[in-house]
């Protein structure tokens, strides 16, 4: 992990005399507060809101791109992450649709456009193609994921939220990581294949 990334990890999984839950610079007009001045639970402001939507997008997306790449992968390295990551993310989903529930935020039950347009590419694909185009794809969504719960982290108001998104964002990292280092290899392993073979005149 980057110097500077676990840094940031380090400080926002501070211990809770430094935990940030509640942000007052966004708290909205109604907010009730407990006897302590704390925000009391389960009053989601609009970054809490979005946040929850996108989080559930993204494990929605997540539990079904792992799924097809489960049973589609060629290589094993590629299917045990997809399995890992058809269960961690939903695991996270009924986590975080308890937390919806309590919160009275409604979340998405389809993928959304985007979502769906990469499923739909990545079922048109086979063997080393597939396998390079679907973690490519990891990587990507897995950097989106990790900025999606620094920021909840920053300006949530829902404690619940707020937890959520930190105790997570280890994980997520450690996706992002593992992500990167097999679509090295696959991309390693593309280059060879395509390379001339060498003369012997």
């Amino acid at each position: 992990m980057p110097y500077g990334l676990l840094v940031l990890v380090l400080a926002l999984l501070a211990g809770p005399a430094q935990a940030q839950i509640g942000n007052p610079g966004f708290m909205l007009p109604d907010t009730r507060f407990d006897e302590d001045g704390l925000p009391l639970p389960h009053q989601p402001n609009a970054d809490d809101r979005l946040f929850a939507i996108l989080a559930a997008e993204g494990n929605l997306a997540e539990v079904r791109l792992g799924e097809l790449a489960a049973e589609k992968a060629a290589t094993d390295s590629v299917k045990t992450f997809a399995q890992r990551m058809a269960e961690d993310h939903s695991t996270a989903l009924e986590e975080l649709k308890a937390i919806a529930a309590e919160s009275g935020i409604a979340l998405p039950e389809a993928l959304n456009a985007e979502h769906q347009a990469l499923l739909e590419q990545l079922e048109q694909l086979e063997g080393a193609d597939f396998d390079l185009a679907y973690m490519r794809a990891q990587v990507v969504e897995h950097q989106k994921s990790t900025q999606l719960l620094i920021w909840e982290v920053d300006l949530g108001q829902d404690g619940a939220l707020q937890r959520f998104a930190g105790s997570g964002l280890p994980l997520i990292i450690g996706h992002l990581e593992e992500a990167r280092a097999i679509r090295a290899q696959l991309t390693a392993r593309q280059l060879a294949l395509a390379e001339p073979p060498v003369s012997s005149e």
